[in-house]
């Protein structure tokens, strides 16, 4: 007897409600988004015109709430199609594989603004502090509103969350920046740009290793962090009616979305019904699993293993 997903007294539910959380915060979302992305071209240009480095590695770094927050749009959008043709389990896993190639091009501006910051050690440019510390102060209000817009969100979707975190972390760049600023327009010294871009250059890198980390986990299909396998099987092995456990399975489908499979021995005298209650209970509630599909099988059952 294979069972797939849910099931109560009034049938079965097939798929998992993905993305309601997410959608009530679409709109300031969008708005967070909009406004980071026009200003992450106006600190480019500033950067460019004004011979700051830390400013140019500040709008890289605002760079990637861009590309976060575009993400966690799309992810809210794809999350509504509904799966169709061989897309048994939908598009989520473009939010995986655009993780990939974000991390990928924020090594490469990582590793090079901390390039460039070496070369600016060694003959260190005059640097327009009072307009650095302009642009740099409108962008800190910008990463403000946006952190408003996301504090509700953050708290009811994992997806909106990893969004607030980025704005979050590109506030502490925006306030280096100022930082350098003044201490060159009063100062003088001129070494605090580049200081202040190494700063920020090894703020994005551990940041996007652990971007790519935790999506590569998800493609290699490695159980999510904190689940132990072997507890699971025992947990599930302890529910009244179950004989054995094998070939259970938990994986990532995209980020808040679980998914498990599993093969469940039940004894002679037992209740089906009952232990498929109780199993899919100890997935979803204990291992937060919203997409459970989990094998009954008779204890006299000879199964051929192929594969796993």
């Amino acid at each position: 007897m294979s069972t797939d997903h849910d099931h109560n007294g009034d049938g079965h539910g097939h798929g998992p409600r993905i993305g309601s959380a997410g959608s009530r915060h679409q709109r300031p979302l969008a708005i967070a988004f909009a406004l980071t992305a026009s200003y992450a071209i106006v600190e480019v240009v500033a950067g460019l015109v004004t011979g700051s480095l830390a400013l140019i590695s500040d709008a890289a770094h605002m760079g990637t709430d861009v590309l976060g927050l575009g993400m966690a749009l799309a992810a809210i959008q794809l999350a509504k199609r509904p799966a169709a043709g061989g897309r048994t389990y939908g598009t989520y896993r473009l939010e995986v594989l655009a993780a990939v190639i974000n991390g990928l091009l924020l090594f490469g501006v990582g590793f090079y603004v901390l390039f460039e910051a070496v070369q600016r050690f060694r003959n260190p440019p005059v640097v327009a502090g009072i307009p650095m510390l302009l642009v740099a102060s409108i962008g800190l209000v910008i990463n403000i509103i946006s952190f408003k817009l996301l504090t509700a969100g953050s708290k009811e979707s994992l997806n909106v969350k990893g969004a607030y975190l980025e704005v979050l972390s590109d506030m502490l760049g925006s306030i280096g920046v100022i930082v350098g600023a003044i201490i060159i327009t009063v100062t003088g010294f001129r070494y605090i740009d580049a200081i202040v871009a190494v700063g920020i250059g090894l703020l994005i890198l551990p940041r996007t290793w652990n971007l790519m980390r935790q999506a590569l986990r998800i493609l290699m299909e490695v159980a999510p962090p904190g689940i132990d396998i072997d507890k699971a099987t025992a947990e599930l092995s302890a529910v009244p009616g179950v004989r054995e456990v094998h070939d259970l399975h938990i994986w990532t489908l995209t980020s808040g979305m679980e998914a498990a499979t599993v093969h469940i021995v039940v004894e002679d005298d037992a209740t089906w019904h009952r232990v498929l209650d109780q199993t899919r209970q100890v997935l979803t509630e204990k291992y937060a699993v919203t997409h459970p599909t989990i094998q009954l099988e008779p204890a006299d059952h000879v199964e051929t293993h192929v594969g796993f």
